[in-house]
């Protein structure tokens, strides 16, 4: 099966610190190549991939200002679509504009959702429903106007998050440093349980960083790391006594709170969007309300079978799960095509 893969162009795929869309689209190539398949990844020119690369971008635009991110994503996504018919499936990661292209090429795309940005941009994904193929990411996610194949859950790469039962006494915050993803609550958190907290990941709010995470850095009970690669992230969270996850959203999947599971890692979460689905309630981590039930969590969490959460992470969020349920779904599609 000769497959497309179009990854965004924001962050290298695999992206060097953050950039979780471009790490599942280099997580699944890389599963497909292994597995046989003959994948062409579109992506940045700096990519990594054993599969062929196909790159008009020189570099993320997130990570140079001379690379204008409408054009270059203009001239990316029509590489592609100008070459569709050299293959047998596209694979769409890069959100609602390579939709635009589906009723001019013939070959059928595959269209993983990775959320909604806003409202705004549904209208265009319900303008393609009756020809599109769309995967959720978690139940959670969909979209009440559209019709979706099936949801499935991103694969980690259980290699580079591998199990640590060796804990340390801190806690854990990883992940972007905005409002939705609740680092202030994780202080509040950290605090009340009487833990010190390790913070890691990209400021995406400057001024929600300096006014409310800034002043309680002091380099002892609160620690910033900035953000780190994966690397990194795997030996945070492979150490720490818990992932602290208070999301202010409804968040459509957190590969943190997957990641944090493959190393045996409790996550203690805020009750909301997907957490249901990928948290197992007091066997795996916990899901809460308040910041007062997260911080009673905490001592829970230290009794719990980091071995069974390893096993349920691998169960759940390994990638040949992720690689053998996305070519079902290619397989799917081609079939209905001859059909």
């Amino acid at each position: 099966m000769k497959i497309a893969m179009l990854s965004p162009i924001a962050w290298r795929t695999p992206p060097r610190h953050y950039g979780p869309w471009e790490l599942v689209a280099s997580n699944l190539t890389e599963g497909l190549v292994a597995k046989g398949h003959e994948v062409t990844l579109f992506a940045t020119a700096d990519s990594l991939t054993s599969a062929e690369l196909d790159a008009v971008c020189p570099r993320p635009y997130a990570e140079d200002d001379a690379v204008d991110a409408k054009v270059w994503e203009s001239l990316h996504i029509s590489n592609l679509m100008e070459n569709a018919d050299r293959f047998d499936i596209v694979h769409n990661h890069f959100d609602f504009l390579p939709l635009t292209y589906s009723r001019l090429i013939s070959v059928p795309m595959v269209t993983t959702i990775h959320g909604f940005s806003s409202e705004d941009i549904v209208p265009v994904y319900r303008k393609y429903d009756d020809i599109a193929t769309y995967i959720s990411i978690s139940d959670a996610d969909r979209h009440p106007d559209l019709n979706y194949e099936r949801s499935i859950f991103h694969g980690i790469d259980a290699q580079k998050f591998q199990f640590n039962g060796d804990k340390e006494d801190y806690l854990l915050f990883f992940g972007r440093i905005h409002p939705d993803k609740g680092a202030r609550e994780a202080l509040r958190i950290a605090e009340k349980a009487g833990y010190r907290l390790i913070m890691a990941g990209l400021v995406q709010d400057a001024a929600y960083f300096e006014e409310y995470i800034l002043p309680k850095v002091d380099g002892k009970k609160v620690i910033y790391l900035g953000n780190v690669n994966q690397k990194k992230g795997s030996e945070l969270l492979g150490r720490a006594t818990a992932l602290l996850h208070p999301i202010a959203f409804d968040e459509p999947f957190g590969l943190s709170v997957a990641e944090a599971m493959m190393c045996g890692t409790p996550v203690i979460a805020y009750n909301r969007g997907s957490m249901p689905e990928l948290i197992e309630d007091n066997t795996t981590g916990f899901l809460v309300k308040t910041v007062e039930d997260a911080a009673l969590a905490v001592e829970k969490a230290k009794s719990l079978d980091f071995e069974y959460i390893r096993e349920y992470a691998l169960n759940k969020f390994g990638m040949e799960r992720m690689v053998e349920e996305y070519v079902e779904v290619y397989e799917e599609v081609l079939l209905k095509r001859e059909s």
